[in-house]
């Protein structure tokens, strides 16, 4: 994956709060963590379609960010830093952002698998789904995202009203106002897409 800062020039380098935030050595799925390349711009390995979603996900509710999302092979034996890595996802992964930042209106995230072939079908389904997810998470409210938070972390709807100390309506409201029941059921469909479009 590439990951590459939007209007930095008048937001400033956000790139040390994004590696706060991305999985690091030893989470599950990072193969290579993430680590600046040059400027501000990341890049990072994964063997993981779920830990994609997830970090593409994660970088549109930050926002000011264009992902690329390479499928395919690296070369191997693998180096100690991502910076030194190469392979068809590397390139893929290059292309992708390129394409992201290029994109015109909605989420930039773009996806780039093999050329042809049922592969290339699976990245570009990938691509419209995660687009599509993005999108929802871009737009997510504070209020909305302090919600699926305690969700995700496995509270009730009824725990996380006593948690937040509001109504359960007002958590129901925040839930539908945030898309995160359409979320969630969407999440392994683009997962299992990757895996589709990964031919190495």
């Amino acid at each position: 994956m590439t990951i590459d800062q939007r209007a930095s020039r008048r937001h400033g380098d956000r790139v040390p709060e994004l590696l706060g935030a991305l999985p690091g050595p030893g989470d599950d799925g990072v193969v290579l963590a993430f680590d600046r390349t040059v400027g501000d711009e990341v890049q990072g390995v994964l063997d993981d379609a779920a830990t994609v979603v997830d970090v593409v996900l994660l970088a549109a509710r930050l926002g000011e960010w264009s992902v690329g999302v390479g499928v395919g092979p690296v070369d191997e034996p693998l180096p100690a830093s991502t910076r030194a890595g190469t392979g068809a996802a590397f390139v893929r992964a290059r292309e992708a952002v390129e394409r992201a930042k290029r994109r015109a209106g909605g989420a930039p995230v773009a996806v780039v698998g093999a050329d042809r072939g049922p592969q290339a079908d699976r990245a570009a389904e990938a691509e419209s789904v995660l687009q599509l997810l993005a999108s929802v998470a871009e737009r997510r409210t504070a209020a909305g995202w302090e919600v699926v938070d305690l969700l995700r972390d496995g509270l009730s709807q009824r725990a996380a009203a006593e948690r937040l100390g509001v109504s359960g309506q007002a958590v129901s409201q925040r839930v539908r106002a945030s898309m995160w029941p359409e979320e969630a059921a969407a999440r392994p469909l683009a997962a299992r897409l990757l895996e589709e479009a990964d031919a190495s």
